[in-house]
């Protein structure tokens, strides 16, 4: 047996891998990574991949930044572990701490730490509970979200998150949370619905969702600028705004989950900027260290972080932490790889190759079956369709983006498939080149995948 082969078996039989089909991996076998360079990957047999998926929508440097490891390593000999429990704290995590708030956008100032986004998203639900409770609004617990969100896997992140399958069979969602219409034109429009009178329909909605509940049982709304695992969904122009205005008239905490769209995939420091709303707290983790190391910090206002002191001293402490929240080489780590995206402007590399990248996106429409091309700043999606003309989808969700992918993987591209529809984020690092590369990629896949279609008579 040879050692990929030995490796793939001893995965198989030892390994539940996260959002995968075991029985297929099974039969299959993993895809086995072994090194990175810049933006390219290459698996245990040689074969180099373009990595357009930054990973998990994270490696904003790509995967061989020297910097990032010299950095854990020095850190790692200074000191590579303490907590932040109990009044004890530690420099990188009180350093990188001021940076996010000078990124941050203007009123988030304080911020605390966790290992994932998933944890931080936990987080803010209970900080959100605590907040309110401290004010004496002890009937202020319910959340708003969307369908097709993407917020997080544990018990409340999860249930924060709005996609059928991440709740199926784990008995979620276990939050009082109520998912709101996904603000996705393509799919969610009515029959000659212009995108101005869909975002007044999903406005009204809000609005009509808050007078039935009861603003004083409504704690706050959490959505992703832009949404990332449900699709890469941009909302339309003026729907942030909307949402921001009724929010801040109904006394309801707007949450930005800036996970994927944080330290500027959108071309923005935050996709809030992009999208123009200012959230009361954000969620941001993954290109925060460029996910060399996990970290996720919740950045909050001043206002909610007064009432929290406030209740913290009445009752003698905030009760809420984790064993490597703000653990220092992380946030080391995290304070070099925001210097680097600032000393090589990759923030402003993201905004000049928009019209690049997405120009490409869109000219892939002409696929016979690509039913929509969409995105923002260094971040997209393609939707396949069984019927252009009446955005009829496959009926079998998802067979065709496997088919894609799999395509993809011979053509030295790694993507993401969601269902059917094939998504790209690419490292902010990427240049002219690369975006070219990428798009080329693209055709051919898309190409491969029609001509399968066709052949196989997929309907």
């Amino acid at each position: 047996m040879t050692l990929s082969n030995s490796l793939a078996a001893l995965d198989a039989a030892h390994h539940l891998h996260p959002f995968t089909d075991a029985r297929a991996l099974e039969a299959k076998g993993p895809l086995i990574i072994e090194r990175g360079e810049g933006v390219h990957v290459y698996d245990n047999t040689g074969k180099k991949y373009i990595e357009a998926m930054s990973g998990l929508w994270s490696v904003a440097l790509g995967f061989s930044e020297t910097r990032l490891a010299e950095v854990a390593y020095e850190q790692l000999k200074k000191l590579p572990y303490y907590h932040t429990f109990s009044m004890k704290g530690h420099e990188p995590s009180i350093r990188l701490s001021e940076k996010l708030a000078e990124w941050a956008p203007e009123g988030l100032s304080h911020v605390l730490y966790t290992s994932s986004g998933s944890e931080a998203n936990d987080t803010i639900v209970k900080l959100v509970w605590y907040y309110n409770n401290a004010l004496g609004r002890r009937e202020k617990k319910k959340f708003l979200a969307r369908k097709n969100a993407y917020h997080g896997i544990t018990m409340a992140s999860g249930s924060l998150t709005g996609i059928p399958v991440d709740h199926k069979d784990f008995d979620l969602p276990i939050l009082p949370v109520i998912h709101l219409t996904c603000p996705h034109h393509y799919r969610e429009g009515a029959e000659g619905e212009t995108e101005a009178q869909f975002t007044a329909r999903l406005l009204a909605e809000l609005e009509e969702t808050i007078a039935r509940e009861g603003a004083d049982t409504i704690a706050a709304f959490i959505g992703e600028p832009v949404m990332g695992a449900g699709g890469v969904i941009v909302p339309p122009a003026g729907y942030w705004p909307g949402v921001e205005a009724i929010c801040r008239k109904n006394d309801i905490l707007l949450i930005a989950d800036e996970v994927i769209n944080g330290f500027g995939r959108l071309g923005t420091p935050f996709g809030a900027e992009k999208m123009g709303f200012t959230p009361d707290i954000m969620t941001t983790s993954k290109q925060i260290t460029s996910s060399y190391i996990p970290l996720a910090a919740v950045v909050f206002s001043d206002a909610i972080y007064q009432a929290v002191a406030d209740n913290s001293h009445r009752i003698g402490t905030f009760a809420h932490g984790f064993t490597a929240a703000g653990h220092p080489v992380a946030t080391a780590v995290a304070l070099e790889n925001l210097k680097i995206i600032e000393e090589k402007d990759l923030v402003g590399n993201a905004a000049r190759l928009e019209a690049q990248f997405q120009g490409g996106i869109r000219a892939l429409a002409q696929s016979p079956l690509v039913g929509e091309a969409r995105g923002v700043g260094l971040m997209a999606a393609v939707e396949m369709v069984a019927d252009k003309a009446t955005k009829r989808p496959f009926s079998k969700p998802g067979q065709v983006g496997q088919i894609a992918n799999a395509f993809a993987h011979e053509e030295g591209l790694i993507l993401r498939a969601i269902g059917d529809t094939l998504a790209l984020c690419p490292p902010l690092i990427v240049t002219e080149a690369d975006v070219a590369e990428i798009l080329r990629l693209m055709g051919v896949v898309l190409e491969r995948t029609a001509a399968a279609v066709a052949e196989q008579d997929i309907a």
